[in-house]
């Protein structure tokens, strides 16, 4: 259930964006040169709020007869303290643990039976910076899906005891044993935030949280855990597809509208970081459970809320977000030193973000050799850095997210793209200028990063190598 957003391929074809006004200027040409009117996305929605303080966004699309609700608190690992941490992801699991109304592990179940296919349709996803839950089901079932959330937000305490507490606890430290302490390469994402980010930063920690503070944690303190966070003033409810719109804010006025607003949520913790790390990081790991050595490089670059947001990513992509990257024809195809390079960065969204280059080698291959050749090739990003290069990465992300609305429901589907502008921005409106933000960074701007983040005093270096096998048998 534990999501990171990281880039993700688009798909070989975009069908017809029913639902959506695709306006495309009738002189536009090739992209290639940017002055042209590049093709706008716009998404049409309307705004409610309850006395409580949950908000609600709904936009109609009467393309299909499926709906897609969203419900999205504005909490993360971000918002744990030290001592604490693995909350927001520990209380992913336990919404599916039962309510007033709702039978153990009944939820999914429920709507499954209504249509709806477990994964894809419905599921918990837990960031950093925020926790959603979503469904999608056919149209008549939409009831079905706004009493199962208002349930499990009103009622959960009522059934929440050290039982099921004890029992996803051990699942949370079963997944962490499976995605990190027994995964090749596993522990690379903790070392890398706690290198970039400073002392106690509310990022420098893993959304998984330790065995330590999972171990710790009593049934009181996440029972305050979901009272602070999991409460109306502090979630926003997306309903998007085929509805009628008069009908459904009855229904929630009729689900959601007599759940207490909850308390004051306590401010964050300071966001602040310097620009840059300060002095380079170099780790070498002695990996037990791998088989061929990986090279991570990690640095410190501006958050996604910040003005040069859209350039990290867009940069990330120019370096080595494809096989068509320079990073990947270097080390892969000439000289052959990996055998797989990507980039990518975590679209973390206050204070800073983290850029992550990884270079994968063969079998027997020299580490050092990969990761001088990696560092190499990263020293001269800016040789690199063209405006045909620009252009083809800014077309290639447009796709990407205007493909990515195809899906109304899920996770980055329509109904997330809402939910995240009104949580981050508190303007659901953000789907509508992500296009308008690609094609606003300029190769200068582009350079600029180059030149302040990407140097030797902002960058962790991680060196994954095989840890030597025991001699077999022991000495004679």
């Amino acid at each position: 259930m534990i999501s990171l957003s990281l880039p993700s391929a688009g798909r070989a074809s975009l069908r017809t964006l029913s639902g959506l006004a695709l306006l495309v200027s009738a002189s536009a040409v090739p992209i290639a040169s940017h002055a042209q009117a590049a093709p706008k996305v716009k998404i049409s929605f309307t705004e409610d709020s309850l006395p409580n303080g949950l908000h609600i966004i709904y936009s109609i699309d009467r393309s299909t007869p499926v709906v897609a609700t969203m419900m999205m608190y504005n909490v993360g690992s971000k918002h744990e303290q030290p001592g604490r941490t693995g909350f927001a992801h520990l209380f992913e699991h336990m919404m599916f643990k039962g309510s007033r109304n709702v039978a153990d592990g009944a939820h999914n179940g429920l709507l499954e039976k209504a249509g709806a296919r477990a994964g894809a349709d419905i599921n918990g996803t837990t960031s950093w910076d925020r926790t959603n839950y979503f469904e999608q089901v056919p149209s008549n079932q939409l009831e079905l899906t706004l009493f199962l959330e208002a349930d499990r937000m009103g009622t959960l305490l009522e059934t929440l005891n050290k039982e099921k507490l004890d029992n996803q606890r051990e699942v949370v430290k079963n997944e962490r044993r499976q995605s990190v302490d027994n995964q090749p390469y596993g522990s690379w994402l903790e070392k890398a935030l706690l290198a970039v980010f400073p002392k106690d930063h509310p990022y420098q920690h893993s959304v998984i949280g330790s065995m330590e503070d999972l171990g710790a944690a009593s049934e009181e303190d996440v029972k305050n855990f979901f009272r602070t966070y999991y409460a109306p003033a502090n979630a926003v409810l997306v309903i998007a597809g085929d509805f009628d719109l008069e009908q459904t804010k009855q229904l929630v006025r009729k689900y959601f509208g007599n759940i207490p607003k909850g308390p004051a949520v306590p401010p964050l913790r300071s966001m602040a970081t310097p620009p840059t790390i300060g002095r380079e990081i170099r780790e070498v790991v002695q990996d037990r459970l791998a088989a061929t050595p990986q090279v991570f490089v990690a640095y410190r670059v501006p958050p996604a809320k910040s003005k040069d947001g859209a350039a990290v990513t867009l940069l990330t992509n120019m370096l080595a977000g494809s096989t068509a990257s320079p990073l990947y024809k270097t080390l892969v195809r000439d000289k052959q030193i990996a055998v797989a390079v990507q980039g990518f960065n975590l679209g973390l969204v206050d204070g800073a973000d983290m850029m992550v280059f990884i270079a994968s080698g063969k079998p027997g291959s020299d580490a050092v050799a990969m990761e001088t050749a990696l560092i190499a090739e990263l020293d001269k990003a800016a040789t690199f850095i063209d405006q045909k290069t620009l252009e083809r990465v800014r077309a290639e992300q447009r796709f990407q997210f205007v493909n990515g609305l195809q899906t109304t429901g899920g996770f980055g589907g329509l109904a997330d793209q809402l939910a995240e502008g009104y949580t981050y921005y508190k303007n659901p409106n953000h789907v509508n200028t992500i296009l308008d933000d690609y094609d606003k960074v300029t190769l200068p701007q582009i350079r600029a990063l180059v030149a302040s983040r990407l140097v030797p005093t902002n960058r962790a270096r991680l060196v994954y190598v095989p840890a030597p096998k025991p001699a077999a048998g022991g000495a004679k």
